[in-house]
């Protein structure tokens, strides 16, 4: 197949689930929303300049980079609300290049990885070939409805659409809402693949320390605030608590907020990781928390269920799709630190708990978020959009 993405290239959930069809030997090129490093064996790598993503700051190892300035975690209201109100303005032009590299490529499927903007752009360069959009977690709850841009804009990309991928139900259901056409084609599954065994799985021995980690990094939609907030009632009770915080390193908020609440000596700020180390640190874990107000299915969710962590969750529909309170995982008011570091609390007193959830999560992601089968699906659901909708638009190419 000739595959054309239009995906945030540093993204690892992007380059997970690229990194399959370029492993097949399809003919692959990536459109990125983010300036970045081409994936090795890419026949064609462009950037594309849209919601100001050229000013985003880009590491050498190829990571996202920690936040600073405008994209600083101090600022991330600041920056999400300039993007949603301003960022479609820069739709168009970014659309008029992505047209111009579909003529020259003639792929057979183009797959936007997220509505905004990837699906922006993409809807509007569409018709040279089937367009197959991504939902993430936060397309429809956040983002679609914050100002009427983005709102014109989502309904626009799901009625051009040819196809869908969501990695959970409830966002089939909001994209029918939306405007995405009943009875087109939609595929559910995790939205980078799914989970690698070789690298997310259980340690050796059931962690006996209590040690919580927290992956989620700055996000506009997780709240933080409220995790570092939670930290202090859970020393009182557990004094040798220890808390590790993903992609946090050298923010300035973290920081404060560790001088703040003196609670600097149990938390360890890290760097960004790659996977095989995040998976690492997850194996030290005894819990997992994310404190998030938007989400689908986070790959960090299932990579801390399938690592053996207990999961501590914002109490979310979609969520609720892989955890059931007090069986496989607990799941709270984001907002609430009370509530987060009972649940915490409850989650390192409850060796019981921890070990049915890690039993039950076990198999809950061997039987659906198992990468190598994911992906098959995916490359037969790429097939069936190609052939359900490719003739068309071929005579309509060359009509």
């Amino acid at each position: 197949m000739k595959l054309l993405f239009v995906a945030d290239g540093r993204s690892p959930i992007a380059q997970n689930w690229i990194h399959y069809f370029i492993e097949r030997g399809d003919q692959v090129t990536l459109v990125s929303t983010f300036p970045g490093q081409p994936m090795p064996g890419l026949h064609r790598f462009e950037t594309l300049d849209v919601a100001f993503s050229a000013a985003k700051r880009i590491q050498p190892t190829g990571q996202p980079g920690l936040k600073s300035g405008l994209w600083g975690g101090r600022t991330l209201s600041l920056r999400t609300g300039i993007r949603q109100w301003f960022g479609p303005l820069t739709v168009n032009r970014a659309a008029r290049r992505l047209r111009d590299i579909l003529r020259q490529e003639q792929p057979d499927l183009v797959h936007a990885m997220r509505i905004p903007y990837e699906g922006f752009v993409a809807a509007d360069a569409a018709g040279l070939a089937p367009l197959l959009v991504s939902v993430w977690g936060n397309d429809f709850t956040l983002h679609a409805p914050s100002t009427p841009l983005m709102n014109h804009y989502t309904r626009w990309t799901l009625k051009i659409a040819d196809a869908l991928h969501t990695d959970c139900h409830r966002d089939g259901r909001l994209a029918t809402e939306y405007g995405f056409g009943a009875g087109l084609p939609h595929l559910v599954t995790p939205g980078n693949g799914g989970i690698r065994p070789a690298i997310f799985h259980p340690p050796a021995r059931p962690v006996e320390q209590p040690v919580i980690i927290n992956p989620r990094g700055f996000r506009a939609y997780v709240r933080n605030d409220t995790f570092f907030k939670a930290i202090p009632l859970v020393l009182q009770q557990q004094p040798g608590a220890k808390f590790l915080c993903a992609s946090m390193l050298g923010d300035p908020q973290a920081a404060d907020w560790l001088a703040r609440l003196e609670i600097a000596h149990a938390v360890e700020l890290l760097p960004p990781l790659p996977h095989d180390k995040m998976a690492e640190v997850f194996r030290t874990a005894m819990i997992a928390v994310s404190p998030s107000t938007h989400d689908g299915t986070p790959n960090s969710l299932l990579e801390a269920m399938a690592s053996g962590c207990l999961p501590v969750a914002g109490d979310l529909e979609s969520i609720r799709e892989w955890i059931t309170p007090g069986e496989n995982g607990l799941l709270v008011d984001p907002g609430d630190e009370q509530a987060v570091a009972e649940a915490i609390l409850q989650g390192i007193n409850q060796p019981a708990l921890r070990a049915r959830a890690a039993q039950l999560n076990a198999q809950q992601v061997a039987e659906r978020a198992d990468y190598a089968r994911n992906m098959a699906r995916a490359a037969a659901f790429y097939e069936q959009v190609i052939t359900e909708t490719g003739d068309l638009l071929a005579h309509n190419r060359g009509a």
